[in-house]
Parts: structure tokens; sequence; C-alpha cells
């Protein structure tokens, strides 16, 4: 009787902390998430493209959507990066940059490019560092989470139930939704 007692107990304290407007900190699988309407989590990472290394800041000016994914090469997320290209003209036109991020290795982001015919940045995340700010770690790889951050460096949507087929398209439809309201 006790434990469910205990239960209950947490479950009013929960409903009572929500209806006091104050908000408890929102947890995904990997961890917790940085909080929306927020500065997004600053990062620096080596990539396959450019300069050799990518911040987030390095975008300030225009949208970023940040995609973390579990690993190249895998059919999930080779249909996500495919429809991200694929959409990749729309972001732009929307002054929205795509970045990829993974715990796999600069060499074999450069060979999934290669191999995919990618045009925007993939992350070489081998620590977890971006990963774990973003709540997207789980041990030893990234989960499939996404965000968009506005151009002043504020997160402004989390998606952690991701499907890949159609996941491009709801965050173009998002990214309208808040480009009308900005």
């Amino acid at each position: 009787m006790k434990p469910l007692r205990s239960f209950f107990t947490l479950l009013l304290s929960l409903g009572l902390l929500m209806g006091s407007g104050l908000t408890a900190p929102v947890l995904a699988m990997g961890g917790e998430l940085p909080p929306v309407n927020q500065p997004a989590p600053e990062f620096t990472l080596p990539t396959n493209s450019g300069d050799g290394e990518v911040s987030l800041s390095d975008y300030l000016g225009q949208w970023v959507v940040v995609y973390f994914y579990p690993k190249d090469f895998t059919s999930g997320c080779t249909i996500e990066a495919q429809r991200f290209q694929q959409d990749l003209p729309k972001y732009q036109d929307k002054n929205a940059q795509i970045i990829g991020i993974s715990v796999d290795s600069v060499d074999s982001h450069a060979e999934f490019c290669d191999s995919e015919g990618l045009k925007f940045p993939l992350l070489a995340d081998e620590e977890g560092s971006a990963s774990k700010a973003y709540g997207s770690w789980m041990n030893f790889f990234s989960m499939r989470h996404s965000f968009i951050v506005d151009p002043e460096g504020t997160l402004r949507e989390t998606y952690v139930k991701v499907r890949p087929s159609v996941h491009s398209k709801e965050i173009l439809a998002r990214l309208d939704e808040l480009q009308a309201t900005s």
C-alpha cells in the first residue's frame, strides 16, 4: 500500500507543479532536454566540410535545424538525411541551415555525404558533448532528436519522437509557423 501512496503523492506533486505555472525539466530518453525559448546550447565540433570545425554561433542570423542521429549508413539515418537533402532548397529559401550530428568520425561523415550526395554539414560528436547538452546522449550514441534554433540563437522547438521519412516536412511546416510569428 505504501508504494502506491508514494506514486499518487508524486503524481499529485507533479500536477500541482504544472498547475502552478512552474515547469519541471523536460526529460527524454537521452537525458534532460534544453528548455525551449532559452539560448540553445553552444557547440563546436569537427566536420568533414569547410574549415574543419563548425559552431552553432557560426549561424547567428540564420535559422538552424540541429538534428542528432544514431549512425551513418543505417536505414533510418539514411532516409532522414536524404529527406533533408531533398528539401535543402526549401530550407535555403527560409534562411535555414541543416546540421546533422552523430558520434561517427569525420571520415565516416565524409563517406556518408559522398555516398548520399549530402550538401549540409555533418558534425562528429565522438565524445558526446553536444549530444549530452541537448539531452540526446544514450551511452555511446546520439538519439534521434531535432531542434530548431532561431536567428538569435534561441531554441524554439524540440522533436524527440522523430519519424525519419516525414521529419523534414514536419520541420519545414513548423519553420513556416515560427517565421510567420517572428
